[in-house]
């Protein structure tokens, strides 16, 4: 019995109807950016496995480096204990993090980062005696599937039947240059009628809302008239850290800084699940107290477990090498060739690009999980290539590791998918 026949007895696959798509792809190998299936039938990794796996899959440096911690520890409760990678790795991202980020709180996953920020941004104020309830987050952001984080995000594809049960959240437009003095005014009335504790902002650019790019003064204002109002400012970079955008982290582009950042995917280069939410001094200040009552009562059984932390470290020597970070420079300006050449194309209604992050909108109207966009999704892994279109976009977020070659065979198979759809 063939994989894929036993995958359909026992497992339940995440954002899928399994009524409409009962089969999955099984994947038996994966190497630098290729994964291989149980037929044989190879893929170019465009978009990294959901931008994990941003040195290649199975990356020899990080696993070498995880097959000697296996030896040496494998997990401990971090309550009340320490190790070592989880210290060196504090020591190396706050080098790596705006400079106003002192502490880093560990998790496991995206969403996690994000309920944890949600959490020190409402305790922050509860601590000072200070209740506030409401949010504030972006139009068509996401932030995770836990519920805090489901309460933030504004793509009701994913959350319809929870709503009811959500935090409160205000929600404003995205600025787009035209529209930041509405923006900002929108932002003004909500914090003037509502008890506003933090703002939550995927930076730069909204990875679910089809890597939705925006603009970064309009950002500035924003961050600066919550900061002047004592609101906690709430980065998720979980899509866009280490390096996506061309920087280390989105908010390396933007002042001021944010208070609190969220990260997980690339951070450990998609070989163990990790995550990490960092603040500033003053976040922590709040709950360093006598009073038990005050301190942050969240907590993983793998916190900072030591392989993960070690995977993270390896990840971070080699986003720093001359070696990635030419890669980075090479991918980037190869985009931009490629969005010069198809950008009179008759179907395509709009290009965007920041750092390697690449998108393209098709001049037709799709369903973002309809039957056209499952046709195009088919179209790419019949042609070796691995690309995940949201509704009518089409994005590119591959590995850095990806060759020249590769990457030409990405483009052209896009390309080809222009004449056909």
């Amino acid at each position: 019995m063939s994989l894929k026949q036993r995958d359909k007895k026992h497992i339940w696959h995440p954002l899928t109807q399994h009524k409409l798509h009962p089969d999955a792809i099984a994947i038996t190998k994966a190497k630098d950016c290729v994964l291989y299936d149980e037929d044989g039938n190879e893929y170019i990794d465009g978009i990294a496995s959901w931008y994990t796996c941003m040195y290649g899959h199975c990356n020899d440096y990080i696993t070498n480096k995880v097959a000697t911690q296996m030896k040496q520890l494998d997990q401990v409760v971090f309550s009340g204990f320490t190790h070592e990678p989880a210290i060196k790795l504090s020591e190396e991202l706050i080098k790596m993090l705006p400079k106003n980020q002192e502490k880093v709180f560990f998790s496991d996953n995206g969403s996690t980062s994000v309920e944890i920020g949600i959490k020190m941004a409402l305790q922050y104020h509860s601590n000072k005696n200070d209740k506030r309830n409401v949010l504030i987050a972006f139009e068509d952001g996401f932030h995770g599937d836990t519920f805090g984080a489901m309460s933030v995000s504004g793509l009701s594809v994913y959350n319809g039947p929870f709503e009811e049960f959500f935090i409160t959240v205000e929600r404003i437009p995205t600025p787009n240059g035209e529209n930041n003095i509405e923006v900002l005014n929108t932002l003004k009335n909500i914090i003037k009628n509502n008890k506003v504790a933090g703002f939550v902002y995927e930076p730069l650019v909204q990875g679910a809302a089809a890597m939705k790019m925006y603009d970064p003064k309009g950002l500035t204002e924003i961050l600066s008239y919550c900061k002047e109002n004592n609101i906690i400012t709430i980065a998720d970079e979980v899509m866009t850290g280490f390096g996506k955008t061309g920087r280390y982290f989105a908010s390396d582009y933007i002042e001021p800084q944010p208070d609190i950042i969220c990260l997980s995917k690339a951070l450990t280069g998609g070989l163990l699940p990790m995550a990490i939410t960092s603040c500033s001094q003053k976040i922590y200040n709040a709950f360093y107290s006598n009073d038990i009552g005050k301190g942050l009562f969240h907590a993983h059984t793998y916190s900072a477990n030591p392989i993960a932390c070690t995977a993270a470290l390896a990840s971070i020597e080699l986003l720093q090498s001359d070696e990635i970070q030419n890669c980075i420079k090479v991918i980037i300006k190869s985009h931009k060739n490629f969005g010069e050449r198809i950008e009179g194309h008759p179907k395509v209604k709009s290009i965007r690009q920041k750092g390697i992050i690449f998108a393209l909108d098709l001049n037709i109207k799709m369903e973002r999980y309809g039957n056209l966009r499952d046709k195009l999704l088919n179209f790419f892994m019949d042609n070796g290539v691995f690309l995940r279109p949201l509704g009518n976009t089409i994005y590119i977020q591959a590995p850095y590791t990806i060759t020249q070659k590769q990457l030409d065979k990405i483009y052209k198979t896009i390309e080809q998918a222009l004449e056909i759809v």
